[in-house]
């Protein structure tokens, strides 16, 4: 990345996406266990590591090579999301792109639960986690994007995240895909969130003094059993324990590549950012680790149209429209967009959450237009190629690392 602005780096910034999605049956549109078999038909298509099982039955993840640019970054997701809908047609199912099930539970589910309910995927890691946490396991089969932003090393990852940590509570606001769940709207933007926030590790991470500060935090949790291994510490945003990058995990899965490729730029910019800060010796803003808490519950809440804990302005926390935070956010990272494609792919992005709200409150728009839950469902699932002329969906977008082993998909 040439330097064209306050901060920038000279080096190409590398970054790449992991998607989680759903798995529905066809007529029903209802979560259904068939990950396996999705896997399987899967490895025709993709190499060992780009489509890799999660938790549920009734989920799969995709994992993008290493990209340079956004252009790069969008035919992976593009490539992924088509192989991934294929193999899903092929096992008689559907790809769904939203964080929540809008139709039925995605389990994993319990002896006591009906046999409808996807099971926990049988792997040794899962079932370990099952003995060890219980009934904690029940219905995380939810659906999140995470971002990797190259970085040289760990300090370095820790340290920027130490400075992205007030950004998080806004990154989550513009990326709420999941208001619905079980047949129900739940009141929340991303209702993800909340179940993903049962974990005893999931949440914004600590303010970290260092790597070796990072390592012994990490240990020690690892040590009460409030973590299975270090891929356990489920922070929104991390120093990655198998790549040399920092993973932010806040976001719902976006209903397309496009708003997808969008906030993977922001958050590049934001890690750009964080870096030049850190080159400079400039402090992380003071944010206590309740108010970071609170202002993530507030952004799960209400999503890109609601009022949001201010913590990227640079004054005391008061409660401001999202849509005057965006504005905040674009002046902050534009110096860290050189490249004038991808600035003006993330302005268009902004400029449609300022105007129109997000993918949550596009799926409400939608249901209250069709007013079914499964005629939402029918616009959110990702068109299988060799289907897509039997039913027109997307029109939720129209209006509106190599990783193999589980250890490190969940």
């Amino acid at each position: 990345m040439d330097s064209s602005g306050p901060g920038d780096l000279r080096e190409t910034v590398t970054l790449g996406v992991e998607e989680e999605f759903l798995l529905l049956d066809r007529k029903a549109y209802r979560p259904v266990g068939r990950g396996s078999q999705v896997l399987e038909a899967g490895r025709r298509r993709l190499r060992p590591g780009q489509l890799v099982p999660e938790i549920s039955e009734a989920m799969v993840e995709t994992v993008s090579d290493v990209c340079g640019t956004g252009a790069q970054l969008r035919g992976e997701l593009v490539r992924l999301r088509g192989a991934a809908a294929r193999a899903a047609g092929e096992a008689e199912c559907l790809l769904l792109a939203s964080g929540t099930s809008p139709l039925g539970r995605s389990g994993p589910g319990t002896e006591d639960d009906p046999p409808e309910v996807p099971p926990l995927r049988r792997h040794p890691r899962y079932l370990r986690i099952r003995e060890r946490f219980g009934p904690l396991v029940r219905d995380q089969g939810v659906c999140s994007c995470h971002v990797h932003v190259g970085v040289p090393d760990v300090g370095t990852a820790v340290a920027v995240v130490n400075h992205l940590r007030p950004w998080l509570p806004l990154l989550l606001a513009l990326t709420a895909n999941s208001p619905y769940w079980n047949g129900a709207d739940t009141g929340y933007a991303s209702w993800r969130t909340m179940l993903w926030r049962r974990w005893p590790t999931a949440g914004p991470p600590p303010v970290l003094r260092s790597a070796e500060h990072y390592e012994e935090v990490v240990r020690t949790l690892v040590a009460s059993g409030a973590a299975q291994d270090p891929a356990m510490v489920y922070w929104y945003a991390r120093p990655s324990r198998h790549v040399p990058t920092v993973e932010v995990r806040v976001a719902d899965v976006l209903p397309t590549v496009a708003e997808t490729v969008a906030y993977a730029l922001v958050v590049r910019a934001a890690v750009v950012r964080a870096r030049a800060a850190v080159r400079a010796g400039v402090l992380p803003p003071r944010v206590e680790q309740d108010v970071l808490v609170a202002a993530c519950w507030q952004a799960a809440r209400e999503g890109a149209t609601g009022e949001l804990l201010d913590l990227i302005g640079g004054s005391a926390p008061a409660a401001t429209p999202v849509v005057r935070q965006i504005e905040t956010a674009r002046r902050l990272l534009g110096p860290h967009l050189p490249d004038r494609g991808e600035q003006a792919l993330v302005n268009a992005w902004l400029d449609r959450l300022a105007e129109e709200g997000g993918a949550a409150d596009r799926q409400r728009a939608l249901h209250r237009g069709t007013g079914r839950l499964d005629g939402l469902v029918e616009h959110l699932t990702l068109a299988d190629p060799a289907h897509a002329p039997e039913a027109a969906r997307g029109t939720l977008s129209r209006c509106a690392p190599p990783v193999s082993d589980p250890k490190e998909a969940t």
